[in-house]
């Protein structure tokens, strides 16, 4: 059996990969390297460059390997720039998984893992967000996102695929000195180059009602969030009922102001952040409870808030060693 990741080249999509070949499960990458790199995929797993959105590339690729699963993690993943490209978000986003679904269909594969996200929820009336928390999205990212799990939805009443999506917040830290992210987004990567480059980063909003002032967020590592991609194909595989969605988050989250302290730890670069005004609509506290999947996928947050930042920090630096 074979597995199709789509985005294996990205940060995420090659720390599934990775894990894929730890668990002795053949993969395939298929990307068409718009933010993924090249050298992200092992020599020996075989790599399609390409988009989702070229129906006819997708076929080939599903035939010539033989493809029984798919993980998908492709995609535009940018919630704020979403805002002002909708149009390439959905793109993306919807008619990509469109035209994956449909050349599936056509294959007769009947297996997928769908890297979703956890802006499905927006703003969520709790801090604790579960599976059944309402969904809101406030972005054509996370509207996207869940017209993704509709279209498996609608192709398991359709056609019988079996499924499952996976939410997310935050994901931080490398599971490999060679795999790191490089987003000019997230978080990490904008406080390293920002220490860097000799500026304080900024902490926006000091005075929510949390224990030391500073919003509170779910960040999980990259490799534990491999590990539920894999083990959510390998259930599939063996024919588990696995429900459509799951939630992966820590449960209490850590405050931004406690990413500050790690980064200035595991960087040796001292600094005090400058305060910055709020940033309308952020909330003091979001997290996740990921008890339904560390029932059925053995989700677990595996690595603490320092060896999240040590490990991102040691990759940056291996990087721009190279």
């Amino acid at each position: 059996m074979t597995w199709l990741v789509t985005g294996g080249a990205g940060y995420i999509g090659s720390h599934v990969v990775a894990a894929l070949r730890a668990a002795d499960m053949s993969c395939v990458v298929l990307d068409d390297l718009s933010s993924g790199h090249a050298e992200f995929v092992p020599a020996d797993v075989p790599f399609v460059r390409g988009s989702i959105l070229d129906a006819a590339l997708v076929r080939s690729t599903l035939a010539e390997h033989e493809v029984t699963g798919v993980i998908h993690i492709a995609g535009f993943k940018y919630a704020g720039v979403s805002v002002q490209r909708p149009l390439h978000t959905y793109e993306q986003n919807v008619t990509g998984m469109a035209v994956l679904l449909k050349e599936m269909q056509d294959a007769g594969i009947d297996r997928a893992v769908f890297s979703s996200s956890a802006a499905v929820y927006g703003t969520p009336p709790t801090d604790i967000v579960t599976e059944d928390t309402p969904k809101n999205p406030e972005s054509p990212y996370g509207e996207s996102k869940l017209i993704g799990e509709w279209l498996l939805r609608d192709q398991g009443v359709a056609a019988g695929l079996r499924h499952t999506s996976l939410r997310y917040f935050n994901v931080v830290g490398s599971g490999s000195i060679n795999l790191y992210d490089t987003s000019p987004h997230n978080l990490f990567p904008l406080v390293f180059d920002a220490l860097l480059a000799g500026r304080t980063p900024k902490i926006n909003g000091t005075d929510y009602p949390t224990p030391d002032g500073t919003c509170v967020r779910d960040y999980i590592h990259v490799a534990d969030l491999a590990l539920a991609h894999v083990e959510a194909a390998r259930k599939l595989d063996d024919g588990a009922l696995l429900l459509p969605a799951y939630n992966l988050g820590s449960g209490d989250g850590v405050s931004v102001r406690e990413i500050m302290t790690a980064v200035a730890d595991a960087t040796g670069i001292a600094f005090e952040p400058e305060s910055a005004p709020r940033r309308p609509g952020d909330p003091a506290r979001i997290v996740a409870s990921g008890e339904l999947a560390a029932r059925d996928l053995g989700w677990a947050m595996r690595h603490t808030l320092d060896q999240m930042v040590t490990s991102a920090w040691q990759a940056r630096e291996a990087a721009a060693a190279a």
